[in-house]
Parts: structure tokens; C-alpha cells; sequence
């Protein structure tokens, strides 16, 4: 059985991989083995040469290339310079995105004040900057016709979340997005290549830091609220995701497509 979870070997591409939880997810997975490949902006070049150091040092491959999520030729390059490295891509984890405040509506505004230009491209970045690199990176995938790819949902894609009105929207496409491809592929190009996503619950990271914590770090109204309604009673851990990203990167769910694994502390199961 301990043979369906080795990843050993396999390359693993992860976009927006300079993060919070980009960065302990490719560590993770180096870790096990795989050979990572961090697709991130230019401006976190720094930080993505440090993780690739670290990881080297380890004993383990990576390679961190600068990209656009949303702008296919660049995307293009980085899977000719993935394919000149290592040959192949067998996991692809679609975890570049993010919200912005603009395309939030606050408690003290209303429908009149939402900033159509920020939800457009709120919506953009986390729907097509995974939609993109997904038509890129499968290429390699259905050639060897095997191949996993993990999207990243959130609480949001299952039920509207007061305040962030574009990620809700981008978030919920994404779940639609997952289900609908992972059939697509399957009845195109056969069994082996899987489409899953992943529904982290509530984490204290750089995106949602300024709605759950005070500038002192005293946790906020809504946090209050998020903690009420999880019967974990707590934030998650960056590092809590890692199991369910193992198994669905593994042929140890080579039965498993379309499905979305949540992982939340009991959050979206609660409601009283």
C-alpha cells in the first residue's frame, strides 16, 4: 500500500508556489522525493532562488522560473524550459491567485459601491490563472496520458461568504471549473490524467490578514465569527493541507477525479 503513496521522482509544477502556503507545500513535496518546479511572479525571484537553495541543500530538485499565469506565451516558455530540465510534468497544482479590497464590499458599504474593475480582475486571476495554465501544462500529461492536477478552492466555493463578493464568484467558478474538466479529459484522453481540487478552511496568511487580525494582531469581529462556526475551534496550519495534496497527487487516488477534499476544521459542515 505504501508504494501508491511514493512520488518519488515525479515532477511536480506548482504556480503562485512563493507564498505562504506555496512554499510549505513545495518543501513538502521535495521532501517526498519529487522534483518541484515553483512558477511564481518576477518579483518574487528572491524569495523563489532562496526556496530552491534550501531545497538543494536538502538533497532534492527544483527550479523556480518566473511566469504569468495569465499570459499563455509566457507560460509556453516556462513548459519548454520544464520539459528541457526534467523531461515531463505529472502533477500541476493551480495555486496562483488571490483577492483584492477594492473587489470587497465592507460592512459599511453596499451593492452601489462595489469596484466592478477589481472584481473583474479578481475573478480573472483565479479562474483563468488557472484555466490558462492548465491548457499549457496538461500538454506533456495527455501524451503520456497520466497526469494530476490539483486546483485550489476555498470555503468560498460552496457558500457566499459576507464582504468578499469577487473571490466568492472566482472561487465557486473554480469548483465548476474542476468538476467540469475532470470529465472533459477523462472522456478525451482516458483515465489516467485526474482533475481534484483542494478547499482549504480559514488560515492566517498575507492575503486575508488585513479581515481576520487588527494591526496589533487581536483578531477581528469576523474572525470571532469564522472561529464560532468551526468546531475545531481554531485557524488551520499551512502544513494541515499537506496529506490531502499527497494523496491526490499519488496513485494512491488513481480512482479519484472530479472531487473536491476539504479541509477546514469542520467549518463547512457546521451549522449550529
Amino acid at each position: 500500500m505504501t508504494e501508491k503513496f511514493n512520488i518519488s521522482g515525479r515532477v511536480v509544477v506548482m504556480t503562485g508556489a512563493c507564498g505562504v502556503l506555496g512554499s510549505t507545500i513545495v518543501k513538502y513535496f521535495a521532501g517526498e522525493g519529487a522534483k518541484v518546479v515553483l512558477l511564481d511572479l518576477e518579483r518574487t525571484r528572491e524569495t523563489g532562488e532562496r526556496l530552491v537553495a534550501e531545497i538543494k541543500t536538502a538533497g532534492a530538485e527544483a527550479l523556480f522560473l518566473p511566469t504569468n499565469v495569465l499570459e499563455q506565451e509566457v507560460l509556453e516558455q516556462n513548459l519548454q524550459d520544464i520539459l528541457a530540465a526534467y523531461g515531463g510534468i505529472d502533477v500541476l497544482l493551480n495555486a496562483a491567485g488571490g483577492n483584492m479590497g477594492p473587489a470587497n464590499v465592507g460592512p459599511e458599504q453596499t451593492i452601489f459601491d462595489m469596484d466592478i474593475d477589481a472584481m473583474k480582475k479578481v475573478c480573472e486571476l483565479n479562474i483563468f490563472g488557472s484555466v490558462i495554465p492548465t491548457k499549457v501544462f496538461v500538454k506533456p500529461m495527455v501524451e503520456k496520458k497520466k497526469g494530476s492536477i490539483i486546483n485550489f478552492c476555498s470555503m468560498s466555493s460552496f457558500r457566499p461568504l459576507t464582504r468578499v463578493a469577487g473571490y466568492g464568484i472566482a472561487k465557486a467558478g473554480m469548483a465548476s471549473w474542476t468538476e467540469w474538466l475532470s470529465a472533459e479529459l477523462a472522456l478525451k484522453f482516458g483515465e489516467g490524467i485526474r482533475v481534484n481540487a483542494i478547499a482549504p478552511g480559514f488560515l492566517l496568511t498575507n492575503q486575508n490578514r488585513s479581515l481576520l487580525t487588527h494591526p496589533d494582531g487581536s483578531l477581528t469581529d469576523r474572525s470571532h465569527k469564522i472561529l464560532a462556526h468551526t468546531p475545531f475551534g481554531r485557524f488551520l496550519e499551512p502544513d494541515e493541507l499537506l496529506g490531502a495534496l499527497h494523496y491526490l497527487a499519488s496513485d494512491a487516488s488513481s480512482a479519484v477525479t472530479g472531487t473536491i477534499s476539504v479541509v477546514d476544521g469542520g467549518f463547512n459542515v457546521f451549522s449550529i
